[in-house]
């Protein structure tokens, strides 16, 4: 954004600059559809299910074309379809295309005199008269009118804001326009404001939001909130870009987090405050452009890490904006990135990208595919007014060697071509996948070993592409990883050798990169005997290339088919091969005590087609894999042999011994002696400045001799220890806070006896909003639809267990009990029974719970216990709120049917 004053000094560098000139040439040209008629604003909310704006044959997103609000196309099959479904997922990205509209027409007519454009862009302002008249209701995170997510409100409203704030500076809003601006910037302050998310990549446009109206209302105080609050825009610059420059929660929320900055930014420089006049800001913000280039893999694509998706270009124009508007910042602040420069002719020399649909970039919906590589001209109104007039030529080349990030834990290893990563660091917050010592292997421009990243969080193969097993990770004991951090304990380069080495629990991962292959050595070293397996995920058309046959096996994932396991005529190392596009091959040498496995699992994300991958599996307390991979036409190599302090290649040239020394890595190869060192120390685990302790709530169970009737009434229960649920601090909200504990509240009596855990739970609630078993499933996300009714949560953790028992309990309108275990927990249905009843004020609910090894508790013994009464009412699609024994406050979105353990009170067993 540019500053009134600025507006006039940009029209004559325009003027002066043929490439400038030729984006706004391109950009009236882009305008010509909605100066001809009216973009359509959508009458509805937007609404987030699984089935909406999705191909019901393939899975695959319905395309966007913001000229068809009814009518919705499969870009695989071509049919087309309808519903209020597909229109209200059309809806989403409608009503962000149309406030990006507004902007792009509102720079035309203060850049190029266009009345026409700012005619169309009030009109456009205008049509949002209405907004405090959209519900904010049945969102998915956070309080929204227009979407379903605040951060979407968010991004909407920097678009519609920019647009009115260029046509005032440009003299050219309409009065009328100004007060609908006006409410609609109130009335959205007002719902963002509310919704802080602390350090979160969503949180980066919220704060650009509030810049945003900072600027619009000319409000100090404001801005001096969102600059210097302890989740304001410094603090996301210095603590969510990380001293390596890249966001913690991955590469794609990276990208997405950075232009969120970057737009928040620069509304606070309208708001007088230049944050790149300080060099230790400008450097950050310099680190963070340079680290996707330097994490990018060869073929131009970022790498699909955590929840990212698969395959996308960073030649996107969105993601080209970044760097045209980020250097050109630091270019004006006098800290200049030459080589980064030629980082960026190299992405317009890449092959043009089909657009993909992003809601932070919708300019090129409706358009067709791109014929030729990029340019400056296929860019939005954004660059026109802060790109530099000329693109700098750099400093020759751009050739990033290896590198280890120290934030992220990332270790890639760069070999001409090829590229290899190792995850050895942090989980990565709440878009982290179990994948620590995940390897990826890049070369020849194909994914030879890929990280599939994440498809749809709505879609039920979500749960495939969080597991372990859709990694090329070692898991143990056929379970996903545990939630934790590896650490990396070396990393080295030398010349064209280079290492590193990987630490999470009882296993150890190492990577040697030579010239012409990759040594991979998985090791485990426990206390007792366990079940090691290893997936390679290796594309292409591979087959074993030792004699034997295949024989059914088993290997139990609900997204797992036709498991098979390889039986070798003979002992020895295995031999696979895979060939991908254009003639390329890679081998891999294998020698491990175990069994290959191959099966069948999801494919690429959206795809919805399957994959084959492969399997080591092996049981022991001392174990080794060796893999030997090398990338190219024809395999090198002839023999792996495992030694006990590493492995020995043998190949045409010779024998490279690898060996495993006090200092790190040694490699013997003919008379050339490579030692590899790199020994780093673990960083220090990020502790906020303020951390919650939540106090433990504790409770006594009551012993009794029987078992209660269980019949929805309280008989038969000792009701002298009662728990309450019935004040503000034990709420958890949607979009409405706490109405008190005449509209909503419970009571809870707990007793034990040998048979188990015995729960009556009273619940005030005028009307009851019922589940009906029969009811068609609601197809909202990837929760139990139960969750949205009213209804019982209830967790028990025993002595020494580590996660414990958690179920779902919910009355239905048939009069039975529908009864779910937690997925997760150690929670199954037949270990409830119960019943319920309605009163005058509300239900009763009476169950008893018999977890594993209840009969072994004794008296005065204590147990985890947790319970939440949700709220669904009437009108609604999702649940209104739930109350939490333990305590609750803060949100209801995202927490499904879930409840973390270390927030569990206690009950002593009375």
């Amino acid at each position: 954004m540019l500053t009134a004053e600025e507006l006039e000094s940009r029209q004559q560098e325009i003027i002066g600059s043929p490439e400038l000139a030729a984006l706004l040439e391109r950009l009236s040209k882009r305008a010509a559809p909605v100066l001809e008629r009216m973009p359509l604003v959508p009458a509805a909310k937007a609404l987030l299910t699984a089935d909406g704006g999705v191909c019901p044959d393939h899975g695959v997103r319905l395309e966007f074309d913001p000229w068809s609000p009814t009518e919705h196309r499969c870009p695989r099959c071509g049919r087309q379809f309808s519903g209020e479904r597909h229109d209200r997922a059309w809806a989403h990205y409608q009503h962000l295309w149309v406030s990006e509209r507004a902007a792009h027409l509102a720079t035309l007519a203060s850049m190029a005199g266009r009345e026409d454009a700012a005619d169309r862009a009030n009109a456009v302002l205008q049509a949002y008269r209405n907004y405090p008249e959209y519900p904010n209701r049945d969102n998915v995170l956070g309080p929204s009118r227009l979407f379903f997510s605040t951060y979407l409100e968010s991004i909407w409203l920097t678009n519609y804001l920019a647009a009115a704030t260029l046509l005032r500076d440009g003299g050219l809003l309409e009065a009328e326009t100004a007060e609908i601006v006006g409410t609609v910037a109130d009335e959205a302050a007002n719902l963002i404001g509310e919704f802080d998310e602390g350090l979160s990549n969503r949180q980066t446009w919220h704060n650009a939001a509030l810049a945003a109206v900072a600027v619009w209302f000319e409000d100090e105080e404001l801005a001096t909130r969102m600059l210097e609050g302890r989740s304001g825009i410094l603090t996301h610059l210095l603590q969510g870009f990380g001293s390596d420059g890249m966001w913690f929660e991955g590469d794609n929320y990276h990208l997405f987090a950075l232009r969120g900055q970057l737009v928040a930014m620069g509304w606070a420089r309208q708001a007088g405050v230049d944050l790149l006049a300080d060099s230790q800001l400008a450097q950050r913000l310099s680190a963070a452009l340079r680290a996707p280039a330097l994490t990018a893999l060869p073929d131009g694509t970022f790498p699909a890490r955590k929840d990212s998706r698969f395959g996308v270009s960073l030649a996107q124009p969105m993601y080209l904006e970044l760097w045209e508007v980020g250097l050109a910042r630091l270019e004006r602040a006098g800290v200049a990135q030459t080589d980064l420069w030629d980082w960026l002719r190299l992405l317009y020399q890449t092959p043009a990208p089909p657009a993909q649909t992003f809601d932070s970039y919708l300019h090129e919906a409706g358009e067709a595919p791109p014929a030729s590589p990029r340019t400056r001209a296929d860019l939005s109104w954004w660059s026109l007014l802060e790109m530099l007039p000329t693109l700098p030529q750099g400093a020759g080349s751009w050739s990033p060697g290896s590198i280890f990030f120290e934030g992220q834990g990332l270790a890639i290893l760069r070999r001409g071509n090829r590229y290899a990563s190792m995850e050895c660091g942090t989980y990565g917050g709440g878009h982290g996948h179990p994948d620590r010592l995940n390897l990826v292997l890049h070369a020849d421009g194909e994914h030879w070993l890929p990280d599939f990243g994440t498809g749809s969080y709505v879609a039920r193969d979500l749960f495939w592409y969080r597991s372990t097993l859709a990694h090329n990770a070692p898991r143990l004991d056929g379970v996903s990883q545990r939630l934790g951090d590896a650490v990396c304990d070396n990393f080295d380069q030398q010349e064209q050798w280079g290492w590193v080495r990987g630490r999470f629990g009882d296993l150890t991962r190492t990577l040697v990169s030579s010239p012409d292959y990759l040594l991979d050595i998985l090791d485990l070293s426990s206390a007792s005997d366990q079940l090691l397996e290893l997936p390679l995920h290796l594309s292409g058309s591979g087959e074993v290339m030792v004699p034997g046959r295949w024989v059914p096996t088993e290997l139990n994932d609900e997204f797992v088919t036709h498991p098979q396991r390889f039986v070798p005529d003979a002992p020895g190392a295995l031999r696979l091969s895979s060939s991908g596009r254009a003639g390329t091959r890679i081998s891999a040498l294998i020698d491990f005590p175990g069994e290959l496995i191959r099966a069948t699992g999801p494919g690429l994300p959206g795809s919805g087609e399957a994959m084959p991958f492969y399997l080591l599996r092996c049981t022991g307390r001392k174990l080794r894999i060796v893999t030997l991979l090398e990338p190219g036409s024809t395999a090198g190599v002839t023999e792996l042999r495992v030694t006990e302090s590493g492995a020995e290649v043998q190949s045409g040239s010779g024998v490279d011994r690898h060996i495993s020394t006090v200092e790190g890595w040694e490699v013997r190869s003919g008379r050339e002696t490579i030692r590899l060192r790199g020994t780093r120390k673990a960083p220090a685990p990020f502790q906020p400045l303020m951390q919650e302790r939540p106090l433990v709530a504790r409770g006594v169970a009551t012993q009794i001799a029987e078992i209660p009737a269980l019949d929805g009434s309280l008989d038969g229960f000792d009701t002298s220890e009662p728990l309450e649920l019935d004040h503000e601090d034990q709420y958890r909200r949607s979009e409405e806070p706490y109405t008190g504990p005449d509209e909503f509240s419970a009571r809870a009596y707990v007793n034990w006896s040998d048979a188990g855990l015995h729960v009556g739970v009273e619940v005030i609630k005028p009307e009851l909003v019922l589940r009906d078993p029969a009811a068609a499933p609601l197809r909202l996300d990837n929760e139990p639809d139960e969750i949205h009714a009213d209804g019982v949560q209830l967790y028990v953790r025993l002595p020494e267990e580590e996660v414990g028992s958690g179920f779902l309990i919910v009355p239905a309108k048939s009069g039975e009990l529908i009864v779910r275990g937690v997925e997760g927990t150690r929670g199954v249905a037949d270990q409830v029974s119960g019943g319920w009843s309605t009163t005058g004020a509300g239900y009763l609910l009476t169950i008893t719970i018999t977890p594993p090894r209840w009969g072994e508790l004794r008296p005065g013994e204590e147990i985890g216990f947790d319970l939440l009464i949700n709220q669904m009412l009437t009108g609604r699609l999702r649940r209104a709120g739930q109350l939490v024994w333990s305590g609750g406050g803060g949100w209801v979105w995202l927490r499904g049917d879930r409840q973390d353990p270390a927030r569990f009170g206690t009950l002593e067993l009375g």
